[in-house]
């Protein structure tokens, strides 16, 4: 089963997240900001990490960038999961080591299809 890391300070959106793509099989494991997702990378690589922009601490930009410099830190499959939509943004995301990026509000057909983009499922 692969194992996908759902990073959002919402709580709402890591639940909305976690019951779609526990419907696709995946094992979840949550963090609420970059800092405690590095974390939890560090102490097991995920296949998959479905990531917010905008949190405290650390942003998703920033916890990106540290995650590709991590030893193994350039298997996970990142999708960006936000509501910054313009083309600067996405232009960044992808240039930090995005593999995708998807708008909020999401729904399974959207991760779906974004997951079967990057060859998640």
């Amino acid at each position: 089963m692969k194992h996908c890391l759902v990073v959002d300070d919402s709580s709402v959106i890591r639940k909305v997240a976690r019951r779609i793509l526990e419907d696709m099989s995946f094992e979840i494991s949550e963090a609420e900001n970059g800092k405690d997702a590095l974390e939890k990378c560090k102490a097991r690589m995920p296949d998959a990490v479905l990531l917010d922009w905008n949190m405290p601490i650390m942003d998703g930009i920033d916890f990106l960038t540290a995650l590709r410099d991590v030893t193994g830190g350039d298997v996970p499959k990142v999708i960006f999961c936000t509501t910054e939509n313009d083309a600067a943004h996405i232009t960044r995301a992808i240039d930090a080591g995005a593999n995708e990026y998807i708008m909020k509000p999401f729904d399974r057909d959207i991760i779906e299809a974004k997951f079967q983009e990057v060859g998640l499922i």
